[in-house]
């Protein structure tokens, strides 16, 4: 849980630092500490908006992997061997809480719209996983559902002497299937209602 609480706070500083590019003549070298950070903003038809942020690791795999791009083309390597596909098995680990912010629709639309992600709403919606090759979108198949918390930000009892909403961030980890994926596919995570309408989408790529 502290490693989830730690990307919430730090993905969208990671999301710029941790991939660094460190050019040479006609090269530049990527490196992946620390794994794929992601990280999005959603809202909900006539509801809150909301944050996703997270990560995907596998061990050490991202700590070791580089990519390498040249004039030639891109490789990946870790150490002094060449990579071309993901591990095994890779872990999505990701938290959703309150968030606003200038991308959120402006509240003059709709006053009375709930501000604050309730356990409903996080019940109504679905997690759907792709592989990404270009245009084309391939479902991930056999995710299973690791762990999975609700933590109340405000506690209960705090909330109740000062009158204030009870806030709550969702915790999930999943083990995602990658065996024999290319580096180059993308994972795709999507969120939709039980309209089908999607409320968040954002990819974990190289």
């Amino acid at each position: 849980m502290r490693l989830l609480l730690h990307a919430t706070r730090c993905a969208a500083a990671l999301l710029t630092v941790c991939i660094a590019s460190a050019p040479a003549r006609d090269k530049s070298v990527w490196s992946y500490e620390g794994g794929l950070f992601v990280i999005t903003n959603g809202s909900l038809p006539n509801g809150p908006c909301f944050r996703l942020a997270g990560r995907v690791t596998s061990g050490d795999f991202f700590d070791h992997l580089k990519r390498i791009d040249k004039e030639s083309g891109t490789i990946f390597r870790s150490g002094s061997e060449a990579v071309e596909t993901f591990p095994e098995q890779l872990t999505l680990s990701f938290l959703v809480h309150d968030h606003y912010d200038q991308t959120c629709p402006p509240r003059e639309e709709n006053p009375d719209a709930p501000r604050y992600l309730t356990r409903a709403m996080m019940s109504s919606l679905h997690l759907y996983l792709y592989w990404k090759r270009g245009v084309e979108l391939r479902p991930v198949e056999n995710v299973e559902r690791k762990y999975f918390a609700v933590r109340q930000i405000i506690p209960q009892a705090a909330a109740q002497v000062h009158d204030l909403p009870e806030k709550l961030e969702w915790a999930y980890e999943y083990v995602v299937p990658s065996g024999g994926v290319p580096l180059t596919d993308s994972l795709v995570l999507v969120l939709r209602d039980d309209e089908n309408h999607i409320v968040a989408r954002v990819a974990a790529r190289l």
